[in-house]
């Protein structure tokens, strides 16, 4: 008999799958199914590791998402917070209060930013995260914001941060929203964004009544039916007549107030069949301490100069802040909805649509960037897009003489024009950093400038080049060449309009500095406006004198002056000797603003301004105030003739368009430049 022995295991692999069996089956032993059993086992294992990566990546970057949104909703709840305050400074009269809360708000947006930078990369590492993550987090994001109110608005908060924690590079992936990720489209918000009011129901003074009450100021009017009887008249005069009233006859007023220096604005339309008319009705404080109706704008282009950028920025307290955009851009639909966030407060989603349009425009036209026409100033390089109607601003490396300011300075002095009121008579900017543009799309001598004047700005490579920092404005026609080519009724115009511009910024305590023509342009509505900062200062940091007669003769002959000059001495009598020297330029600029030569005005401004005074600059023409149009007293009720059938077709209202904005500089004879960008 055969030795029994334990047979050693066989190598499965050069056995048959049924002689294995029968071999398992008659050692005893089961190969296969443990080594079987032995992978699946690795496997489960490795599946589970995978599980688990996933479940944790996802839990983290929930929590990013968490704070992240967290940090922009207390953004906007201090944002509208300041709103809401403005009602009650504007109705106690404390207009300084309201100016300072205007101003501050503009800082509010870049700390809450900071604040959520900090807290991601102390709590998170956010700076280490790795691709996969951070497309999560957007995930994550986008499902928090499907019932929020402001999701544009948080989206554009996303990216600011995610832009201060990754690199460049990421900026046009799928990390950030470089196309929105949510709807805007009717969401819906308690109280409604607009009210609806129906004269053919009530009867229009009662309409019109009832939206008064509606707006819930506990200051009372003085007149109210006085001023009520005013906006009816306004009213007869624009509107066709007769009226032909249709079956959809109805009036919408946003539900919150406007709310500006001295100002509060209610802002709606009259629709009427398929007519639509926008107006905005001005209230202000009259010498006693009451409320009055001071105007009603309904002229598309007086809409467009109060309600555009060029001014302080609106405080307006908004649950669903898109809805107020879309109202806005029925009463006014050649403006951009980008300048329609901005002049609601809500600047950087208005850089956020610029962009966005800018990117669109570069994919859809051809033309390259060029240096922009005109004199070339000694502080900035000035490029423009011919197609696009902006123009694109750098600070050079270096600032020659006569200029005496550095590039800190001069980014100081724009961000105070951000932060001020600019009265109608200022440029609003756009600062952006690190903006990657097409190569292909520069000029030679373009890029040879940059290189050459800005190179510390400035990177490249083969496809693209980068500018770290630079300002964006709206283009405008320079003020000094639309003077060459003007009429004598254009050259009056424009004359009058630089020496209101002039007097009105000396109101808001801004002192132009560089008053030279070329840095002022010329909009499309006929206004004029300044964009040259990098001097301006404000009235009260001035000081106003007269030349001192000379002492001799030798005095008059010498090339220096014979009196000493200070950093913030400004001699006013001199200005003519650099602005007027066309003498029919000197004609009409003597006969309408002849009082900007005098020290002793300049000296006025200041008391006032020092005095805590705030001088009123009303953001429309004076000639369609009230008591312009119909004096100080009650004026004839004047019947309003309204038919109920339709029996005519009704005009069309012609439409308004956007203002325009571009760029500009200057060396001083004490404060004064005669040098411009």
């Amino acid at each position: 008999m055969a030795p029994t022995h334990t047979p050693s295991a066989p190598d499965i692999r050069s056995v048959s799958a049924p002689q294995g069996a029968n071999l398992a089956a008659r050692t005893g032993t089961s190969v296969v199914a443990d080594d079987a059993a032995d992978t699946n086992a690795v496997g489960t294992q490795a599946d589970d590791a995978i599980a688990r990566g996933l479940h944790q990546r996802r839990e983290l970057a929930g929590q990013v998402a968490q704070a992240l949104l967290a940090g922009f909703n207390k953004h906007y709840r201090l944002f509208r917070a300041t709103c809401q305050e403005a009602r009650e400074l504007f109705e106690t009269g404390q207009w300084k209060r309201l100016q300072e809360s205007n101003m501050d708000r503009v800082a509010f947006y870049d700390r809450r930013v900071l604040e959520a930078v900090e807290q991601l990369e102390s709590r998170f590492h956010a700076d280490r995260l790795d691709d996969e993550t951070w497309q999560q987090i957007k995930l994550e994001y986008i499902c928090l914001l499907t019932d929020h109110k402001q999701p544009e608005l948080a989206e554009t908060f996303f990216n600011s941060v995610c832009c201060k924690i990754l690199h460049r590079t990421y900026f046009n992936n799928a990390f950030i929203f470089v196309r929105p990720g949510v709807s805007t489209e009717h969401i819906p918000s308690q109280p409604p964004a607009y009210r609806c009011y129906y004269p053919l129901k009530s009867g229009l003074r009662t309409a019109l009544a009832q939206i008064v009450e509606d707006l819930a100021l506990s200051r009372p009017f003085s007149d109210l039916g006085r001023d009520l009887q005013r906006v009816v008249r306004r009213w007869r005069e624009f509107l066709p007549s007769p009226l032909v009233l249709e079956a959809n006859h109805q009036i919408q007023v946003l539900s919150s107030l406007f709310f500006r220096n001295t100002s509060a604005y209610v802002v709606g339309k009259v629709i009427n069949g398929s007519q639509q008319y926008p107006f905005v009705v001005a209230i202000l404080h009259d010498a006693a301490g009451g409320l009055y109706i001071d105007t009603m704008l309904l002229e598309p282009d007086h809409l467009a100069v109060m309600l555009n950028s060029s001014r302080a920025y609106f405080m307006v307290d908004m649950e669903v802040p898109s809805a107020y955009v879309s109202f806005l851009r029925t009463m006014l639909p050649n403006k951009a909805k980008d300048e329609l966030y901005s002049i609601l407060g809500l600047a950087k989603q208005g850089k956020t649509l610029f962009y966005r349009d800018f990117l669109h425009h570069l994919a859809h036209s051809s033309d390259n960037f060029v240096i922009a026409p005109g004199i070339r100033g000694l502080v900035m390089l000035v490029f423009t897009l011919p197609s696009f109607p902006y123009v694109f601003k750098v600070i050079k490396d270096v600032i020659s003489p006569p200029k005496q300011v550095n590039r800190d300075q001069v980014m100081a002095k724009y961000q105070l024009v951000k932060r001020h009121d600019r009265v109608g008579r200022m440029a609003d900017t756009l600062e952006y950093s690190d903006v990657a543009f097409p190569k292909q799309r520069f000029d030679a001598e373009l890029l040879d400038e940059l290189r050459r004047l800005a190179p510390s700005l400035l990177e490249e490579d083969k496809h693209t080049v980068v500018i770290r920092h630079l300002y964006i404005e709206r283009r405008m026609v320079p003020l000094n060449i639309y003077l060459d080519r003007a009429n004598e009724a254009q050259r009056e115009h424009a004359l009058n309009e630089y020496g209101n511009a002039v007097k009105e910024l000396a109101k808001a305590n801004i002192f132009a500095g560089d008053l030279l023509f070329k840095n002022f342009g010329v909009t499309r509505y006929n206004r004029v406006i300044f964009y040259d900062y990098d001097e301006i200062d404000y009235i009260t940091a001035c000081h106003f004198r007269r030349i001192p007669p000379p002492r001799n003769e030798e005095d008059e002959m010498a090339a220096e002056p014979w009196y000493s000059v200070n950093p913030n001495d400004i001699f006013p009598e001199e200005f003519g000797t650099f602005l007027l020297t066309d003498p029919r330029t000197r004609a009409v600029f003597m006969r309408q603003h002849a009082d900007l030569f005098d020290y002793q005005e300049w000296q006025q401004i200041q008391k006032r301004l020092e005095s805590g005074d705030i001088p009123e600059v009303i953001p429309y023409p004076k000639t369609v105030r009230f008591a312009h149009l119909y004096g100080a007293g009650r004026p004839h009720q004047a019947p309003v003739r309204l038919r109920a059938p339709r029996l005519q077709p009704m005009s069309d209202l012609p439409e308004g368009y956007d203002d325009g904005a571009p760029t500009g500089r200057r060396a001083p004879f004490g404060r004064f430049s005669i040098d411009s960008d």
